[in-house]
């Protein structure tokens, strides 16, 4: 794998809150989110089989459904590529996992993804190799890059929430698609995952702020 094609990552709140400051200077809408928010969060967790298994899990169901399975996963074990190798179809079901998703933990646990290596690659290559995975889309892969290695200039623009988030920062008469949230990122470059971490935060403000669950 390659060297790491970014110029910065994120490991504390002090780059969280550098990357912060250079958008506020380039987007005013930025510094008015920012204004509302309050300091954004780290949001910087361990990489690693249990991490990608996590988002599996965590995909197309509520957050309350997600850490209830998650719970069950862990105290059953279910954390390391063996564990989920060895386990019965029916310790994977009574844990919660749906069919697919115990097809997508199998597939993951023996990809043999070098997660070591993962963390010099590029990203465009830690994008290709974890999609390679059967059950782990680009947005899996992307919101990994940026939570669970500390990318700096990986972006979501998939993301429904960013999406929204964008919708009422710009006062957009609709949600912007991925493909054009995409282009308006470039220039967010070279701290779109903190991008990330702003509209995010600033999507749950609004939320809260209205009531809305």
């Amino acid at each position: 794998m390659g060297v790491i094609a970014v110029t910065a990552l994120i490991r504390t709140q002090a780059d969280v809150a550098r990357g912060a400051s250079w958008l506020a200077g380039q987007e005013p809408r930025f510094a008015n989110a920012l204004a509302k928010t309050g300091p954004l969060p780290l949001r910087l967790a361990p990489d690693g089989f249990a991490a990608l298994f996590n988002k599996i899990v965590s995909q197309q169901v509520s957050v309350a459904s997600a850490r209830a399975i998650w719970g069950r996963v862990e105290a059953a074990g279910l954390v390391t590529p063996l564990a989920v190798q060895a386990a019965r179809e029916d310790d994977l079901k009574a844990v919660g996992l749906s069919r697919p998703k115990i097809k997508y933990a199998r597939a993951l646990a023996q990809a043999g993804v070098d997660y070591n290596a993962l963390r010099e690659a590029t990203d465009a290559g830690v994008i290709t190799t974890l999609t390679a995975v059967p059950g782990i889309g680009v947005w899996t892969a992307q919101v990994y890059a940026m939570f669970n290695l500390g990318r700096a200039d990986v972006f979501a623009p998939g993301d429904l929430a960013l999406q929204e988030a964008v919708r009422m920062l710009w006062d957009l008469p609709a949600r912007p698609d991925a493909k054009m949230l995409e282009k308006m990122a470039q220039d967010w470059s070279p701290w779109r995952a903190v991008a990330a971490r702003l509209l995010f935060t600033y999507y749950r403000h609004i939320k809260d702020r209205e009531g809305l669950t």
